[in-house]
């Protein structure tokens, strides 16, 4: 009868019923907190060793949870930002050091409660960088009220260009009116266009309808976007802008995808190259990416003379807007162009367009001490999206004041919910709370 081998473990070496070394197991754990599932496996692959995402995921969650906090207390500068587990439906808090550049810990929801018992528990806070969020300015003056408040410059530029853009949307008719004039059309009062009832105006009318009956209810934003399933900045965009304005914006975005190159088509014709299949080449070289049938339709009214003349063409409410935020020197000649014939079209537009470029400048330049003044000449002879951006900024003049002053920004928080998004992906969606947190804090 053999005798049974009495085996002892080699430290370091080798564990009781253990199916890799410790130092190999070690390794697969360094890999999977700096690459995750996907190119963690590729990493092992290129080391000589098979392993699975699955697998590199599931010693990541065998890992002990990490401590609360990196740190008893709150860094001096701790940048506050929401990121989505799911997108318009469930939402954490990511807290960064900012002169680290560091993630000091994630909160399961973006609620002010949440990270008032965070901050609560984690005094030292003396500046706190964050969006315009209400729940956070809320929490940060209830938990830290001797903390500076910075509004983020970023999103700042993010209302205000809306704004632009909304005046852009409700003076469409003045650049309709320019243009004609300019072909010698006659002249007619602008009428918003007979809409036909497509998806995504049907979409428009059923969200306006819904959200403002929820509204005049006394629903909360929160609680209106959580029943219909929509981000709370949906909610607002819906609730805040008139209905002709967001039919507009629907008609923008129908698929018409010949529209814009009638005139070229018209040209071609006159030169006198008419052949269907040349003429398909050469609108895909530029850009068409209807179908042939869409454009031998077209081409039978211009051969039998029926075709109305090209439209002229009018530039969007969002090209507008680009042109308007963007600095005067970094337009390119033809955009500075464009710009200045909106100008000439509309005088609302031109006004919306002085008072982005002064904004822009105090903004970037760091001049908030002439913020108020900015803010009162905006109230008085503005246009009503421009005038309304300017109350909002009224009702957190001193985030934003401080946002304008000093050089604490949120950029360094946007790059780690950014991070946190790809870290998602890698985990392809398995990226709970618990989870997340181990990938970024142990790391």
């Amino acid at each position: 009868m053999p005798t049974p081998y009495l085996v002892e473990q080699v430290e370091g070496l080798t564990v009781r019923y253990g199916r890799r070394t410790p130092s190999l197991h070690h390794l697969l754990v360094a890999i999977a907190l700096a690459l995750t599932g996907r190119a963690g496996a590729r990493m092992a692959a290129v080391l000589a060793v098979a392993v699975s995402r699955v697998t590199l995921i599931s010693m990541l969650m065998a890992l002990p949870d990490p401590p609360a906090t990196k740190a008893a207390s709150s860094p001096p500068v701790l940048g506050v930002d929401d990121f989505a587990f799911r997108k318009g439906r469930t939402y954490g808090t990511v807290l960064v050091d900012v002169d680290a550049s560091a993630v000091v810990d994630l909160l399961p929801d973006r609620s002010s409660d949440t990270l008032v018992a965070w901050l609560t528990a984690h005094p030292g806070a003396e500046v706190i960088c964050r969006d315009r969020d209400s729940s956070y300015s809320l929490a940060a003056t209830t938990a830290c009220p001797d903390a500076v408040q910075v509004a983020d410059r970023w999103h700042l530029l993010q209302g205000l260009s809306r704004a632009v853009e909304q005046v852009c949307h409700q003076h469409r008719g003045c650049l309709k009116k320019y243009a004609e004039r300019g072909q010698g059309r006659p002249v007619q009062l602008p009428v918003l266009d007979a809409l036909p009832p497509t998806l995504i105006v049907q979409r428009v009318l059923n969200r306006h309808v819904e959200i403002n009956r929820m509204v005049n209810i006394g629903y909360p934003i929160s609680e209106i976007a959580r029943r219909l399933g929509l981000d709370r900045k949906t909610v607002r965009h819906y609730r805040d802008i008139d209905l002709d304005t967001l039919l507009a914006s629907a008609r923008d975005r129908r698929s018409v995808p010949l529209d814009r190159f009638k005139p070229f088509l018209q040209a071609e014709f006159a030169a006198g190259r008419t052949s269907g299949n040349e003429l398909f080449q050469r609108l895909r070289e530029q850009g068409y990416r209807g179908g042939y049938s869409t454009l031998t339709r077209y081409l039978r009214t211009v051969r039998a003379g029926t075709a109305p003349p090209a439209p002229a063409e009018i530039p969007s409410p969002r090209r507008i807007t680009g042109w308007i935020m963007q600095a005067r020197e970094n337009l390119s000649p033809r955009s500075a162009a464009g710009l200045d014939e909106v100008r000439l079209a509309c005088p609302d537009i031109t006004a919306a367009c002085d008072f982005a470029r002064a904004f822009t400048d105090l903004l970037r330049h760091r001049r908030g001490p002439l913020l108020e003044d900015w803010i009162r000449q905006a109230e008085r002879t503005a246009p009503p999206p421009i005038k309304g951006f300017a109350g909002f900024l009224r009702q957190d003049l001193d985030a934003v004041l401080a946002g304008l002053t000093l050089n604490y920004s949120s950029g360094i928080v946007e790059g780690h919910v950014n991070r946190l998004k790809t870290l998602k992906r890698q985990m392809y969606n398995r990226a709970g709370l618990p989870l997340l947190r181990k990938r970024v804090l142990l790391a």
